[in-house]
């Protein structure tokens, strides 16, 4: 369960890795005029961080089944998708005023906040893959599939 758990954190570390590259990209994280985004630099650059932290602990609790090491995982992991779920909040805006910007959505990627680039699927996958994420590590932590 530990090891289905650190590959589903991979995956989803990869993902959204993958939405921060295109942020920063696009602009997100300057606050200069003309560029605009609902994303405060707090928000993303604390989910990637703890994350990361959560990903590192993860890893050192697989390497020393040290129960400990698991539970404080599962916390941060918490924390992680709660910080998780107010980007979606704050996203979905974005996305539909993509959606509703008429034309084609090459005309609706023009400007607008530097999320509205965002792939619909990545920004899905990521989160599915992120509460299978959550899931795994709390059975993990709890000993559920361990021998």
């Amino acid at each position: 369960m530990a090891v289905a758990a650190l590959i589903a954190w991979i995956v989803t570390a990869a993902g959204g890795f993958y939405l921060l590259t295109i942020w920063i990209r696009k602009g997100g994280h300057r606050r200069d005029a003309g560029t605009s985004s609902n994303f405060p630099p707090a928000l993303i650059f604390g989910h990637f961080t703890l994350a990361a932290l959560g990903l590192i602990v993860w890893i050192i609790y697989v390497a020393s089944d040290t129960k400990a090491f698991a539970w404080t995982s599962f916390g941060l992991l918490v924390v992680i998708a709660l910080l998780g779920f107010a980007m979606l909040l704050r996203w979905l805006p974005a996305y539909r005023g993509r959606v509703r910007a008429g034309g084609g959505i090459t005309e609706a990627l023009v400007g607008g906040p530097a999320e509205r680039h965002f792939p619909v699927a990545v920004v899905a996958g990521h989160g599915l893959l992120a509460v299978t994420t959550v899931v795994l590590v709390l059975l993990a932590a709890a000993g559920v599939g361990s021998s």
